[in-house]
């Protein structure tokens, strides 16, 4: 079984690639099936236009919304820890007003740092840097045929 580890850098982990699973369309169901919850946590466009998230994913027992996905040969996610805004000790702000800002994009802490985001009532504040995770190199271990 693959296990989750990080690499040199703090914010690099990797993860069983079934995590970051794009996934399929099933038109039986009319849904996407197969979704890693990484993968499936993607709400960049959600935040822009709504201020919510869909539903964070789980690492080393905090929750996370993933915010980027790069494809290739070197796929990878990004993604922002969930924190209650009453334990964030900094100036939080909506998309909005961070694009408002004069260099929206020069926080050392990532773009979405400080941004309050929904997921159902609860209200987080995103907090980075971010973090990026990519498939581990290890090979999947299956169990053999008993016959």
């Amino acid at each position: 079984m693959t296990t989750e580890t990080e690499t040199a850098a703090d914010n690099i982990h990797e993860v069983p690639a079934e995590r970051l699973e794009m996934g399929t369309w099933c038109h039986t169901r009319d849904r996407q099936i197969g979704e890693g919850d990484i993968y499936r946590a993607y709400s960049a466009d959600t935040i822009a236009l709504e201020g919510r998230i869909r539903r964070p994913f789980q690492f080393q027992g905090s929750l996370f919304a993933t915010t980027s996905v790069h494809g290739g040969e070197d796929f990878k996610a990004e993604a922002y820890r969930l924190q209650l805004p009453e334990l964030f000790n900094e100036q939080t702000m909506t998309y909005a007003e961070r694009c408002r800002s004069n260099d929206p994009r020069s926080n050392p802490n990532g773009f979405y740092h400080g941004m309050l985001v929904r997921h159902g009532k609860q209200e987080y504040v995103l907090v980075g840097p971010p973090q990026q995770f990519c498939p581990s190199k290890e090979p999947v271990q299956t169990q053999g045929s008993l016959f």
